[in-house]
């Protein structure tokens, strides 16, 4: 795909500001840079939910800023360990408010505020219908009731090597995560990571499971005061992940770093796991039958 803006677009786009949403990852550096490249003037932010990885901050601050400009950075009212420790619960796939507290209130105030200072605007996303089925169904241009704006998805019909194609064309180095084997980069990690990507950030950055041990003490402490508080009982301590299986079980960070590291069906222990060579992926060196080993 990759197209030039085409005369349509720029028509829908006439007298309107565009918000482009930015998240270190590579879609979003892809959406920038193609704005750039079509001359398309936009207004980057990225919405810092306080739970990304050190590197993407730093590519954010650094890498990225140098290839697109100043980053408008938009904050939540409590980072996503406030945000637990006041709830005294984690997100889950039925509560998943950490997505509402942590990235749309943010992005709905800053439109608000344009809006109220008669700026028209549309926010642009960096989707890719290939990234899933559900975002197959999303279309280019769609209105949001919530945003009270437009939502634009200039890359949907793109592949991830269009999308890799843009970002070695303009001479912008990738998240330095996607060199180290990650498949995406966002929250570190999101609720919904796959076994393979717990796995990665278990092997990559062992204090973050550190961490997120210690958060889970804090929380049940936190949840226990608040069922005291209202007179129950708390059935089970809360974790940063449950169960897919509708039971909505909650296990502890240390047992799914355990399940991470086994074959499919998790009753052994995966002897061969060899991590992703992500700069293959990137076109960065050379590796296997053909290649080199450096």
């Amino acid at each position: 795909m990759n197209e030039p803006v085409s005369e349509q677009q720029l028509k829908h786009l006439a007298g309107r500001m565009v918000i482009a949403s930015i998240s270190g990852g590579k879609d979003s550096t892809a959406l920038a840079l193609w704005l750039i490249e079509n001359q398309i003037p936009f207004q980057p932010v990225f919405m810092d939910t306080g739970w990304e990885n050190e590197i993407t901050y730093e590519y954010i601050q650094g890498e990225l800023t140098r290839a697109i400009g100043p980053i408008t950075v938009l904050k939540p009212k409590r980072d996503m360990v406030e945000l637990v420790l006041y709830k005294g619960m984690f997100p889950s796939r039925m509560r998943r408010f950490c997505t509402t507290e942590l990235k749309v209130k943010p992005i709905i105030k800053y439109l608000s505020d344009l809006l109220d200072q008669g700026i028209d605007v549309c926010n642009a996303v960096g989707i890719r219908a290939g990234e899933s089925e559900a975002r197959s169904k999303l279309k280019e241009w769609e209105w949001n009731d919530g945003f009270d704006a437009e939502t634009w998805r200039p890359l949907i019909g793109w592949s991830e090597q269009d999308v890799i194609d843009m970002i070695l064309k303009h001479g912008v180095k990738p998240n330095p995560l996607y060199l180290r084997g990650a498949s995406r980069v966002g929250c570190w990690p999101c609720i919904f990571s796959r076994k393979s990507e717990l796995r990665f950030i278990a092997d990559q950055d062992p204090g973050r499971i550190n961490a997120i041990e210690e958060l889970e003490r804090k929380v049940a402490v936190a949840a226990r005061i608040r069922a005291q508080a209202k007179g129950v009982t708390l059935e089970r301590d809360p974790t940063f992940f449950q169960s897919r299986s509708g039971t909505g079980a909650c296990i502890p960070i240390r047992e799914m770093v355990e399940w991470s590291r086994t074959t499919r069906g998790g009753k052994q222990f995966d002897m061969f796991y060899e991590q992703p060579e992500g700069c293959v992926r990137w076109g960065l060196c050379e590796a296997g039958p053909e290649g080199g080993d450096e």
